[in-house]
């Protein structure tokens, strides 16, 4: 009987059913798209302008404070105050890339910065850098705003993780330009060597304005324009494929209230996607779905900031000193180690967003910075309550204070800002990034302007201490509140918020998938040929 239904089941066996060995070859990934690699590549150029801000001021604050003859207070305030500067540019920039575009208003940050670099070069007194720092603040704020929105709008989403990813190597590639700079300017005569450093800032701003007429315009600002014509040039060049472009320029459509069927040129859009009523549906009338995106996107920002990045990075040479390094060239040699790390891991953590998604380097991240602040914390307390030189403990501090850097760049640095800028809807996008930005600035003011503050009150070590605590809690917000955005169009990610449950419900899909593969016939009805599909 058994054979009886074994062979009429292979003799009713459908050839097309039938499975060879090639089956089961892994699918041929598509080939990286070179124009959008590129366009990418000259948008996030604009964070090399925050990056070089970051690393040459860890440096010129030394030689500013000798030469201005100011406090250490003046001296916190002046390293943080342009991450309050920069709210202002990151809250306009949102309205203004939706009125003049994403790519002119990269050219609008870089001409802001530009202004700021000179005035700061030529400062003659504590008061005029305030000055400079004020315009620079603000071309930073544009330009922190909208090049990871651009670079997720015109990526592929097969690269998008590694293309959005770029602003924040190019944050760390400009820290580490600031930092040689603070060591290859500080031969200079003291009241030159500290304008040079902040002056020569204003070399990448006219890169930017150059590059940015080989860039094209974001196909989802040309939709909300009602440019399709124009959009679908963009799409086909940017997609790995013609299919891709056209489901993505259907699903951008939909979004913005355009009749899928219209194909027209130049089309009308409805008002309500042009701009109108956002805030109100972001921050007033949140539906399930965007409330969970806005509590994503502020938190992923604040914790970025809170876990003490910016004091790591903006203090190095105060930290090594602390360490036991007293050369001021060996503190500022350090201070370019730390540099070179930052960059080399996040160079490394772009090749690995796309491949392991969000989730595991986020929360593997996190969890290597609290061990590394922990340990730090420890080593400087050692080194602080010990009368004599602990070799060991200086060691220790300087190689967690690297390990930190290299943990924070392979997760929680460019992952901040490929996620916060993915999840949004496009109606939302520019708007809730702008919201996202003005959290991570505020925190990072925050952060910058009460580090020496809060070591002299709690200790430096003590200062450690609250870091790894805040990165504790910052690993389980992630880890109850961030689903897996890898290989998503930007368009289906309204589907993966709302539901606060989503871990439970997507363990239990899990499971579910694994019993159904273990249970179900989708094994048996493998074949290497013709052989019995029979039970």
């Amino acid at each position: 009987m058994a054979a009886g239904l074994g062979a009429e089941s292979n003799n009713n066996t459908d050839p097309q059913n039938q499975k060879t060995l090639a089956d089961f070859d892994p699918q041929k990934k598509p080939k990286r798209n070179l124009y959008a690699s590129g366009a990418a590549i000259l948008a996030s150029m604009t964070s090399i302008l925050l990056g070089y801000d970051i690393g040459v001021m860890s440096g010129a604050a030394l030689y500013i404070k000798d030469d201005l003859k100011v406090s250490d207070t003046k001296i916190e305030i002046l390293m943080g105050i342009l991450n309050i500067y920069s709210l202002i540019g990151s809250l306009a920039a949102g309205r203004t890339s939706d009125w003049i575009g994403r790519r002119y208003t990269i050219v609008f940050a870089g001409a802001i910065f530009f202004a700021g670099a000179l005035l700061m070069g030529f400062a003659t007194n504590y008061a005029f850098l305030m000055g400079g720092r004020f315009v620079a603040g603000v071309g930073v704020g544009y330009a922190l705003m909208i090049a990871p929105v651009y670079t997720a709008e015109l990526s592929p989403a097969s690269t998008r993780g590694f293309l959005t990813s770029f602003p924040e190597v190019f944050i760390n590639g400009g820290i580490l330009l600031g930092y040689v700079s603070n060591y290859g300017f500080s031969k200079l005569p003291l009241h030159l060597g500290w304008r040079m450093m902040l002056g020569i800032g204003a070399i990448p701003s006219v890169f930017l304005a150059v590059g940015v007429l080989a860039m094209p315009e974001s196909p989802r600002w040309l939709v909300m324009q009602g440019r399709l014509a124009d959009a679908k040039k963009v799409l086909d060049k940017t997609s790995d494929s013609k299919e891709e472009s056209m489901l993505r320029l259907a699903d951008i459509k939909e979004a913005a209230g355009i009749p899928e069927d219209c194909n027209d040129d130049v089309v009308q859009v409805p008002k309500i996607n042009r701009g109108e009523g956002v805030w109100k549906e972001l921050l007033l009338r949140p539906t399930p779905a965007v409330r969970h995106i806005i509590v994503a996107a502020v938190g992923i920002h604040f914790f970025q900031q809170a876990s003490g990045i910016d004091a790591v990075v903006l203090y190095s040479p105060r930290i090594f000193e602390k360490a036991g390094i007293a050369s001021s060239d060996k503190k500022l040699l350090a201070t370019v180690a730390v540099g070179f790390v930052k960059t080399i891991f996040i160079l490394v953590a772009t090749f690995l967003l796309d491949k392991i998604g969000r989730r595991p380097l986020l929360l593997s991240s996190v969890a290597g910075m609290i061990a590394s602040l922990s340990t730090l914390a420890i080593s400087l307390t050692v080194i602080r309550q010990s009368h004599e030189k602990v070799i060991w403990a200086i060691g220790l501090a300087i190689s967690t204070v690297l390990s930190y850097v290299a943990f924070f760049s392979i997760g929680m640095g460019p992952i901040t800002w490929v996620y916060s800028s993915e999840i949004l809807p496009l109606r939302l996008r520019a708007q809730g990034a702008s919201i996202g930005v003005m959290v991570n600035r505020v925190t990072s003011g925050v952060v910058s302007m009460t580090f020496l503050s809060l070591s002299k009150a709690i200790t430096i070590g003590g200062s450690f201490f609250l870091y790894a605590s805040i990165a504790s809690v910052a690993w389980v917000f992630f880890y109850t509140c961030l689903p897996e955005t890898q290989g998503k169009t930007l368009e289906e990610m309204g589907a993966l918020f709302g539901n606060f449950r989503w871990l439970r419900d997507s363990k239990r899909e899990k499971r579910r998938n694994k019993a159904n593969e273990i249970n179900g016939d989708g094994a048996s009805n493998v074949q290497l040929g013709p052989v019995s599909n029979g039970n």
